[in-house]
């Protein structure tokens, strides 16, 4: 397995890889970036196929949180964490702990918190053995309501409001109302997706690779079931990732009939060059990294501090980023996600040339 040499490797600051027999846990943490402030990033469980899939898996979304929380001007890093294995399998207490004690020994250059194949409780046993884990303190959200620190909610209400604002922008619509959106992924947060999106008179398909999750959404929502091999190419106006990355490529972006994506899943384009590719096709697309921000947004609020009304402005202002992103776009020619790869690169670049600045004024006083 190289790593220096790996095409996601880019600079990253820190890479660590930890296994322990007992529990069989095998982890890799990366950290991109610290220049704005200590990486926080999800630790994911999953059950990937090769290790060099899990390194590439964190290399990609530990840059994309740097990216993220510089979009979102939070004073935070980017970094993340993969366990490899089935979440509805082999997880268990030891293990969690195991990984608990890892974070621990990072010494707080990495904050975990909740992400896919993970939950606040399984955060709060890792707990157990460090203070380098967040969202998992209850508190009072940014809709009112009490919260046990599970960013989800707050994660979806933000794609809600960016979905709103790329339909806005290119379908010059106002209200959701018999809006066609077809979300791939109906767990924590696409289920919420949905719900908002239901609520606001949008027609709904779904898929999940969990049956009991597609269910509740039909169920509760009223939505329709599509097959795992359809979801991304129904005749719709949205289609809403909401599960794993990459899935916009070469095979799938000729064949996409929707002329938004906007979804919350990481890493949604396979290369980069893919960004340019929907463009050419005349599909708006949501920046991933910009639109579901919504969750670090919490969670950085929580370690800080600030009132439901205040974390509820910040989200909100997501949409207000995203237009200024595809107004942008518009004007140059350049693609969406280039776009907002270069605002974030000047609010990180510009903290880190400042800290340097401050670093030489020390050293010659």
């Amino acid at each position: 397995m190289t790593v220096f040499s790996h095409p996601e490797f880019d600079n990253h600051e820190h890479l660590s890889f930890f296994c322990d027999p007992e529990t069989g846990l095998k982890a890799i943490v990366a950290i991109h970036n610290t220049s704005r402030g200590p990486a926080l990033g999800g630790c994911r469980m999953f059950p990937y196929a090769s290790d060099e899939e899990a390194l590439r898996d964190v290399l990609r979304l530990s840059k994309g949180m740097t990216y993220k929380s510089a979009l979102a001007n939070l004073d935070l890093g980017g970094g993340k964490s993969v366990i490899i294995g089935d979440p509805r399998k082999d997880k268990s207490e030891a293990l969690l702990e195991a990984m608990g004690k890892h974070l621990e020994g990072l010494g707080g250059q990495y904050i975990g918190a909740e992400d896919s194949g993970t939950s606040v409780p399984d955060l709060q046993v890792m707990g157990r053995h460090t203070q380098h884990v967040a969202g998992i303190v209850e508190h009072i959200a940014f809709d009112g309501q009490p919260s046990n620190g599970d960013p989800s909610p707050t994660t979806a209400y933000g794609v809600f409001v960016g979905l709103k604002a790329a339909v806005r922008h290119k379908l010059g619509r106002e209200d959701l109302k018999g809006l066609k959106v077809a979300i791939q992924g109906v767990g924590n947060v696409g289920f919420r997706l949905a719900r908002h999106l239901k609520d606001a008179g949008a027609e709904l398909w779904v898929y999940d690779i969990h049956q009991d999750n597609m269910q509740r959404a039909i169920d509760e929502l009223g939505a329709k079931a599509a097959s795992a091999e359809d979801i991304l190419f129904l005749p719709v106006d949205v289609v809403a990732p909401c599960a794993m990355g990459a899935v916009l490529n070469d095979d799938s972006i000729p064949r996409l009939k929707a002329t938004v994506i906007a979804g919350a899943a990481n890493n949604l384009l396979q290369r980069p060059d893919h960004d340019q590719a929907l463009k050419d096709r005349g599909i708006l697309y949501a920046p991933d990294f910009a639109i579901n921000s919504g969750g670090i947004i919490d969670v950085f609020y929580e370690r800080t501090g600030a009132s439901p009304d205040e974390v509820r402005a910040h989200v909100e202002g997501i949409g207000q980023t995203l237009t200024e992103i595809f107004t942008r776009s518009e004007a140059s020619g350049i693609a969406t996600g280039a776009v907002a790869n270069k605002l974030a690169e000047e609010r990180f670049r510009a903290r880190a040339e400042n800290a340097s600045e401050s670093r030489e004024q020390l050293a010659g006083a």
